[in-house]
């Protein structure tokens, strides 16, 4: 019976950057994987895989839309699926055989299969049974289900299955205006696609600022994008040569249809835990959610969880600060992670990008802040590059100027953010970031430009 300090079952974000952080530290570890590949959701079927077809897409829209304004003429602009395909693939398969490598240069053991935790100190992988000190459940999400909509990944798919459809569908109606149904249908309305989004709600982007979600469908919209909004899909109908979709309208509850060839099921994720054993080890969970303690801690001695199966954003990198943290509160040491300053990214073009305080969760907290805005239609490098969509949006204290909140919309805001994270994270007031210098021309001057909006007003705007 193979011995560890440390066991963690799931081979994602989180659970690999725990076993490895755990093995830097000095504890003998063991990371348990059952999918036959490493990186988990986000590097073979989610976050990964997805960049790979939206930065593919958008060089095609790029050479469609600004290549003759710059004087670049480039003739026969195609695609083929297939080719595309395969770079994807390729990409995974770099980032999976890096992870491996990473595991073994840090001495753990990958332990490939699914693993059941027998007690708090035994997992059995297939006929193999792992003794441990302590057991971390990082096992991740999979796809939310929907009454009436019967998954097949060909026609009716999860993201799974939307990365690896062999051609364009002629009309896509995507179930869910959140982050994976827009950036996915992104990647194929800029293929030619017809695309649909159907959204229970009355605002795309659940949860965010709501001056964003308005821009930001507008200009979806502009790029060929239509919105069915505040209805509640019944079901989907298979037939012979086309897909039958039934939604009803939530403000007057009038029934209404939509032909489609390709249905993408993106209305959430759940947590995976099946498999486990949780139950039989009375392991709390709520609506699906292992519970833990401020240390991830759950409430069966030697066992701790973190990532998806966890209360919080579903995000590989809040996946990833976690384990990193558990490792440390394993090791003897104190984790941490602020979840007041977990950003979070929509990666289309332009890219979506957020951190903190909304406004409306500002104005329902009855807290007094100011708002800092400046339009990146002000920003020369986005003249220079056609990037001139979007704004920033900076919130700060009315009274002492720290910054509460970013909320960006425009090229590259999901690197942009990362300044207002460290400013966040050192207490720093909008003032600070309006006196540091920023190189020029740069995109990231829009993130000065609003800090100054916060005071005596920008200067470009």
């Amino acid at each position: 019976m193979a011995e560890y300090d440390v066991v963690v079952i799931g081979g994602g974000p989180g659970g690999y950057v725990c076993a490895i952080r755990a093995a830097q530290l000095g504890l003998k570890v063991a990371c348990v994987e059952g999918r036959g590949a490493l990186g988990g959701t986000c590097l073979n079927v989610g976050c990964i895989p997805s960049k790979a077809l939206l930065h593919a897409t958008e060089m095609v829209r790029e050479a469609e839309t600004n290549f003759a304004k710059m004087g670049i003429t480039a003739k026969g602009i195609s695609v083929d699926v297939a080719k595309m395909l395969e770079y994807k693939d390729g990409v995974i398969k770099a980032n999976t055989q890096g992870i491996e490598f990473l595991l073994k240069k840090n001495k753990v053991d990958y332990v490939k299969g699914w693993g059941e935790i027998v007690s708090g100190s035994e997992v059995k992988v297939g006929d193999q049974t792992l003794k441990t000190k302590n057991i971390v459940i990082a096992t991740g999400s999979e796809p939310a289900s929907l009454p009436g909509v019967e998954v097949d990944e060909e026609r009716v798919v999860t993201s799974t299955g939307a990365l690896e459809l062999t051609k364009v569908p002629k009309h896509l109606v995507v179930i869910g205006a959140g982050v994976i149904g827009l950036e996915l249908g992104s990647v194929w309305v800029r293929l030619g696609a017809r695309v649909t989004v159907i959204e229970f709600l009355d605002a795309i982007i659940p949860g965010q600022d709501a001056e964003v979600q308005k821009h930001f469908q507008r200009i979806l919209k502009k790029q060929g994008m239509s919105f069915v909004m505040g209805s509640a899909v019944q079901g989907v109908e298979k037939l012979k040569s086309k897909l039958k979709v039934t939604y009803r309208k939530r403000k007057d509850d009038s029934e209404h249809t939509v032909d489609a060839d390709v249905v993408l099921l993106a209305t959430g994720r759940r947590p995976y835990t099946q498999g486990l054993g949780l139950e039989a080890l009375g392991v709390e969970t709520e609506r699906g959610l292992v519970r833990t303690d401020a240390s991830w801690r759950t409430n069966v001695a030697g066992i701790w969880a973190i990532g998806d199966v966890t209360a919080g954003p579903m995000l590989a990198h809040k996946a990833e600060d976690e384990g990193v943290a558990v490792a440390e509160e394993i090791a003897g040491r104190h984790g941490h992670v602020n979840y007041g300053v977990i950003p979070g990214v929509i990666y289309t073009a332009p890219e979506v990008a957020s951190v903190g305080r909304t406004e409306e969760e500002l104005k329902a907290a009855g807290r007094k802040y100011k708002v800092g805005k400046f339009p990146f239609m002000a920003n020369g490098r986005a003249k220079a590059n056609f990037a001139t969509e979007g704004f920033v949006k900076l919130l700060a204290d009315a009274e002492t100027d720290r910054i509460l909140g970013c909320h960006v919309i425009g090229p590259s805001a999901g690197d942009l953010i990362h300044e207002i994270c460290v400013a966040m994270e050192f207490g720093a007031s909008a003032q600070d970031l309006a006196l540091t210098c920023h190189a020029h021309p740069t995109f990231s001057e829009a993130m000065r430009e609003a800090a100054m909006a916060c005071g005596d007003g920008a200067i470009h705007a």
